[in-house]
This record gives structure tokens, sequence and C-alpha cells, in this order.
């Protein structure tokens, strides 16, 4: 299923978005030192703060970032997603989030967003990057905003 963006005026949305936007600007802005913090200060619960973090932008926000979620299969030893993680900041890339699954026969999966606007249009060579190192089985960019 393809995403689908919706540009809505402020006064039209839900308070937890709303909140939810108002919360990841006090955490910018360094008005909030945790996120428990920033939810309590605008009245939203930390439950709503993390079911809307990842998909609430300010306009303004989000034609800033570029972000790029990239899905790898990686063999579990010791030190593999360490260097995946150096990759990714060398070349500039700011990690959002990142997931890895118990490893299962050797393996792990590992789900990485990263803000990639520093990288200006250099996501081919990174992945190229990412493919070469020891013990990277895969890597797929599974979606990018």
């Amino acid at each position: 299923m393809t995403e689908r963006y919706y540009v809505v005026r402020e006064d039209l949305l839900p308070d937890g978005i709303l909140k939810t936007e108002q919360a990841k600007e006090l955490l910018r802005r360094g008005e909030a030192a945790t996120i428990h913090e920033a939810a309590e200060r605008v009245g939203l619960s930390r439950s709503a703060y993390y079911k809307y973090k990842d998909g609430v932008y300010a306009l303004e926000q989000a034609s800033r970032e570029s972000i790029a979620t990239l899905a790898m299969d990686l063999e579990h030893r010791s030190g593999v997603l360490s260097k995946v993680l150096g990759v990714l900041a060398a070349s500039e890339g700011n990690v959002l989030t990142i997931s890895q699954s118990i490893p299962l026969q050797g393996m792990a999966n590992v789900v990485v967003s990263i803000d990639i606007s520093p990288i200006n249009g250099a996501l081919p060579e990174l992945l190229g990057t990412l493919r070469s190192l020891d013990g990277v089985k895969k890597v797929s960019v599974v979606g990018r905003s």
C-alpha cells in the first residue's frame, strides 16, 4: 500500500496530533529534556505521543527532512551492526529509529530510519557501501519520504 500524505489546516486536526507536534517542538528547542516532560507540558499521554510522533510534522519541518527506511539482513556476529551504524554516521545520515529482530538461524533483520537530507542524493552510494560490508547479506529501501 502506498503512503498518502495530506496538507490539513491546523484548526481541523485532532488535539492528539496537534499536541504531539507541540511536544516535538519543545524537544527540538531543548525546552523539554524528555518525552515524558514534553508530553506532560502539552497535556498529552506518552502513548499518544508515540502513536503519532513518526507521522506528524509541521510543514516547514517536513520540507527540511528526507527520511529513508532501510531493511537489512545481518549475520548475527559481534560488530556487524556497529559497522553499519558507523557507515551511516560517516555518511552524515542521522539515525532516527532502529529496530532489530531476535536473530534466527544466525541472521537478524534490522530496520533503520535515517534522515538523509545531509547526504544530498548519495543514497545509492550509501546502499552500495552498506552492501559491501562483511556480514551484511541484504539491504533494501522499504520507505522514503
